[in-house]
């Protein structure tokens, strides 16, 4: 219990020095549970988004296809590995580096649930050709059943 007190204690530090600094952007992560006064609470800044420059293409793909199966919550897995195995293979470089902004920048994937079903609105910096399909989609006006994400096959490259 003793050496756990300390590491919060040393990450606190070490979050107020980087928040001082400059060196870490607004991004953060702190747990919520029902009923919590958040007293206790500690924010753990992560650090900030950047794009990753001179990525190839095929790569981009792959490594967003993987990312958007593998979330923080079953519903955007569900949600955005679908929407990447129908959008993703078709998308312009300008597209891609939306959608790779939009589910790896915020720090809080219920965000991107919310913002994707359209109940609270999309901040302006999110806006584009992304999120409007991204929003169109996640309507299901086909009404097809998306209950899980798609089996692991269509993460071969010949077979999307």
């Amino acid at each position: 219990m003793l050496a756990a007190n300390r590491l919060a204690v040393r990450l606190r530090q070490t979050a107020w020095r980087s928040a001082l600094a400059g060196t870490v952007s607004a991004r953060g992560c702190r747990g919520e549970a029902p009923g919590d006064s958040g007293r206790n609470m500690m924010e753990i800044p992560l650090p900030p988004w950047e794009e990753r420059a001179g990525e190839p293409i095929d790569i981009k793909r792959r490594r967003l296809l993987y990312e958007s199966r593998k979330r923080g919550m079953l519903e955007n897995c569900i949600l955005l590995s679908l929407f990447a195995k129908q959008y993703l293979n078709t998308m312009t470089e300008a597209q891609l580096k939306q959608y790779d902004r939009l589910i790896n920048e915020p720090s809080n994937d219920w965000d991107i649930y919310y913002w994707a079903t359209e109940a609270t609105p999309t901040p302006a910096c999110y806006q584009g050709e992304v999120m409007h399909l991204l929003q169109e989609f996640a309507k299901n006006r086909q009404q097809e059943q998306r209950l899980r994400a798609p089996d692991l096959e269509y993460l071969d490259t010949g077979n999307q």
